[in-house]
């Protein structure tokens, strides 16, 4: 469903994606691993276009991303970026309400259809009750999941996230992850929790100072070599019940 294929990107002053590549199939749930200034971030703003890269290409569906309009690109992708700044207060429906954007002509109002897809979709991430609060009232972890309603009512077969447990308390991060586990959609997610990884992602990728370090099942990955390589700290990873434990020191 998704290729990315060697892309490079960097500034004028430093390169930080040396042709990174990954692919990700119709129904997987992918994450992206690494430490910090490993590249997972800009990796996925490439994806998603809010960097453009030197070098390589981006797949979906068949055809190059990076010629796709604006339009074509929302109607089979939605993003969850890092919070950002807002300049402009909007209630909370508002803001789900704009994920329905591509499926709208120009000028064209909400019906019902969006309104109910608006209301399930604040329902599936516990923020239906707040559907006429100021988005800019609340807690970060409350705006993040009103972000994934916002992806959910897009309606897209897949979903790219940054970081979407930030600001999440430990319930939230479990229920949220379930929730995209288990909703069908394609999902590519950067996270930096290796337990989430292990516990949700089918396969991962792990990048080290924008390269592809290593690809594959979390079980066959994570190590205490590959925790020590990445973070410099010692771990104990072990097998229990068919999940991946891990024990820092």
């Amino acid at each position: 469903m998704l290729k990315v294929e060697n892309i490079v990107y960097g500034t004028k002053q430093i390169e930080i994606l040396h042709g990174v590549s990954l692919e990700v199939k119709k129904g997987e749930f992918v994450g992206v691993i690494g430490p910090n200034g490993s590249g997972k971030s800009t990796l996925l703003k490439n994806i998603y276009r809010m960097l453009t890269p030197k070098a390589g290409d981006i797949i979906l569906d068949g055809k190059s991303l990076l010629k796709m309009s604006n339009r074509q690109m929302a109607e089979r992708l939605a993003v969850v970026a890092q919070e950002g700044e807002a300049n402009f207060d909007f209630t909370v429906g508002e803001v789900v309400q704009m994920g329905r954007y591509p499926k709208k002509r120009l000028m064209e109002t909400a019906n019902e259809e969006d309104k109910e897809a608006v209301k399930a979709s604040l329902a599936m991430v516990g923020m239906e009750k707040l559907l006429e609060r100021s988005f800019l009232s609340l807690s970060g972890g409350e705006k993040q999941r009103v972000l994934i309603a916002r992806a959910l009512a897009q309606e897209t077969e897949m979903i790219i996230l940054d970081e979407p447990t930030n600001h999440l308390d430990i319930g939230s991060q479990i229920k949220t992850l379930s929730l995209l586990k288990n909703s069908g959609k394609t999902v590519l997610t950067a996270l930096h929790d290796l337990s989430l990884a292990a516990r949700f992602c089918d396969r991962i990728y792990v990048l080290k100072g924008g390269n592809n370090l290593c690809d594959g099942k979390p079980a066959e990955l994570i190590s205490s070599e590959l925790v020590k390589e990445l973070y410099q700290i010692d771990a104990e990873v072990f097998l229990r019940d068919e999940k991946i434990y891990i024990d820092y020191k």
